[in-house]
């Protein structure tokens, strides 16, 4: 997708006005497996840019989840309380995580769609 950005450790954001989701992408969700449980912060909590905010946890790992932008966070998706493999099965849509207020500006750091896939290409090696 055009509009969508990714970092290096592999989280995805989409922006919509000064709304921002985050969600992990597709190949973090492969890597760790079935996803069985999210840790996540409650609305309202600012976020420095690369600030660890919640935790993922799977069969095999659990991971640090970290923001890709400074904000506050507006909402957090309840449904993967219930549903944490909405992570695995609809990475891109029902298994977004966050939603962030974005203070200042986008990270300059943040890849495009060739640009992620030559990391996930290299970490695949």
């Amino acid at each position: 997708m055009a509009d969508r950005r990714y970092t290096k450790s592999h989280e995805w954001i989409v922006v919509d006005g000064k709304t921002v989701t985050v969600g992990i992408t597709d190949f973090a969700q492969s890597q760790l497996g079935d996803v069985v449980f999210l840790e996540l912060p409650s609305p309202g909590r600012k976020l420095a840019e690369r600030e660890a905010f919640g935790v993922v946890e799977s069969v095999k790992a659990a991971s640090d989840l970290y923001s890709p932008i400074a904000g506050k966070i507006s909402a957090v998706n309840d449904r993967l309380s219930a549903n944490p493999e909405l992570v695995n099965s609809d990475p891109y849509g029902d298994g977004w995580i966050l939603k962030v207020e974005l203070a200042g500006e986008l990270p300059s750091d943040l890849l495009d769609e060739a640009g992620y896939r030559k990391v996930t290409e290299a970490a695949s090696h």
